[in-house]
């Protein structure tokens, strides 16, 4: 079972593939023939796990740099949904304390969603200036932990202008409306896992993150909150699009984009920009492509801020379920983003949807861990198959220095195709719902797809596994 990768012409990709996890071919020709005439500043990424869902304009498991526009189709409208691991000092939990723990998850963050008010108007502009800054102020994250999160949590947004300026950017209905729901998990594919380390592959980069053999972890999934989706959905018009945002839509983009116009060549180019089917390209050195950056790091910096108050409740919760925890921060980072960075030599703007960042020991050189072990990633298999926390590795500027961001798609792929079968061990996850009924006791299937995942970009030297992460028990 070797892996390679892929050419494919006019644009080339490189393809992270192999003989059992080959990328399927007729989403390839769709995003080939979609990038056909694009800025391209290299050949596009695509990585084990890619699949076309239907409600995005682009495929999951993709990293696409630019050079001369910002494109936001190529990720989601909803930047920074991004994964967080945290580990504790204490052994695997009782069944009854585990149930403990997801009934305050459910209280404190019930679905459907109360929609209250967790913070006051400045509170949404410090969190979209300040970013996880606000959330150490706010929620009582320790500093040095910011450390563990992609760019420290913090986009500076000082270059494009005073606070004031930088303000009167953020509309003030979305700043409204990003007042509910701040710091939440809820279903789907989100999830809140508590997992064991199973094994441990790199005993020097895992005691450098603090992660040991039998230690209890949890992993989540969670969004970047409210507002990062109305800034997605503000600036271009996307096909996930449910109804209430339409109708808030219909009033919000016309105040924000069409009256602040100071010229009417401005107003027709926003027309053309914000209001046409699609998401045209944005010009990067324009006052659009300004605004539209300023936006994308108001994102950023609100889900930094919003996954790590969802962090301090998580650590709350454990206190109360499990006793003195110790519980901290491995690694936050996010699989939606877009990002100014260097492709080979000259500045680019690279599109990652479900791809986490993977940069190198010698891209952080002033980090004050990952300049030994390079970022590190998750990747999560499925609540019925282990996960992975891994490290960048050298070769991974191959794929624009990107991970996939989890192997769901690779895993119940090959379930169906008999590839996989059950855990030999018969092990099985307790799964708590959002609803009342008690948990259901899932059986794990072997670890096929999930290691299939890793030995690919493994092999290509784009990542090096740490430790093996075998879950227990989940909420989604």
């Amino acid at each position: 079972m070797s892996s390679s990768t892929h050419d494919v012409h006019a644009p080339q990709a490189r393809v992270f593939e192999s003989v059992d996890a080959p990328a399927d071919r007729d989403t390839l020709a769709g995003l080939v023939a979609d990038l056909r005439h694009v800025d391209l500043a290299a050949p596009p990424v695509v990585l084990p796990d890619f699949h076309h869902k239907h409600n995005m304009e682009t495929p999951s498991s993709v990293a696409i740099a630019t050079r001369e526009t910002i494109r936001p189709t190529l990720t989601s409208s909803s930047l920074n949904c991004g994964m967080a691991l945290l580990a504790l000092d204490l052994e695997r939990p009782r069944e009854h304390e585990i149930g403990h723990f997801y009934r305050q998850v459910k209280e404190r963050f019930p679905f459907p969603r109360a929609n209250r008010r967790e913070l006051t108007a400045d509170d949404v502009v410090r969190c979209a200036i300040e970013g996880g800054d606000f959330a150490a102020d706010r929620f009582g994250v320790d500093p040095a932990e910011l450390e563990r999160v992609e760019e420290r949590g913090r986009v500076d947004i000082a270059r494009y202008g005073d606070a004031d300026r930088i303000r009167r950017q953020l509309p003030r209905m979305v700043v409204e409306l990003s007042r509910l729901r701040f710091g939440s998990i809820g279903p789907s594919n989100h999830f809140i896992e508590l997992q064991e380390v199973e094994e441990v592959f790199a005993p020097d980069a895992a005691a450098k993150l603090g992660v040991s053999q039998g230690q209890v972890t949890v992993q989540y999934h969670g969004g970047g909150g409210v507002l990062t989706g109305e800034l997605g959905h503000l600036f271009g018009r996307r096909r996930d699009f449910p109804r209430p945002l339409r109708m808030q839509m219909a009033i919000q983009k016309p105040l924000h984009h069409l009256a602040s116009a100071s010229s009417l060549d401005q107003l027709r180019q926003r027309l053309d920009l914000y209001f046409t089917k699609g998401c045209p390209p944005v010009p990067q050195r324009s006052s659009e492509g300004e605004r539209l950056l300023l936006a994308n790091a108001f994102a950023m910096n609100y889900g930094f801020a919003f996954r790590l108050a969802t962090y301090s409740w998580l650590r709350a919760f454990s206190e109360r379920a499990f006793g003195p925890s110790g519980m901290r921060l491995v690694v936050d980072s996010p699989h939606n983003s877009i990002y100014e960075e260097e492709v080979d030599g000259r500045p680019a703007i690279v599109h990652r949807h479900n791809a986490a960042r993977a940069y190198t020991s010698d891209l952080l050189a002033e980090h004050p861990t990952f300049s030994e072990t390079g970022q590190a990633i998750l990747l999560p298999g499925t609540h019925r198959t282990s996960s992975y926390l891994c490290v960048a590795a050298p070769g991974a500027h191959h794929t624009l220095h990107s991970a996939c961001h989890g192997a769901g798609t690779v895993v119940s792929d090959f379930v169906a195709r008999g590839i996989s079968g059950p855990d030999p061990r018969g092990r099985a996850t307790l799964r708590y719902r959002y609803s009342d009924e008690a948990p259901a006791r899932d059986p794990h299937h072997d670890d096929r797809g999930i290691d299939e995942v890793v030995r690919i970009l493994a092999e290509h030297d784009v990542l090096r596994p740490v430790a093996r992460l075998r879950p227990f028990a989940v909420l989604n």
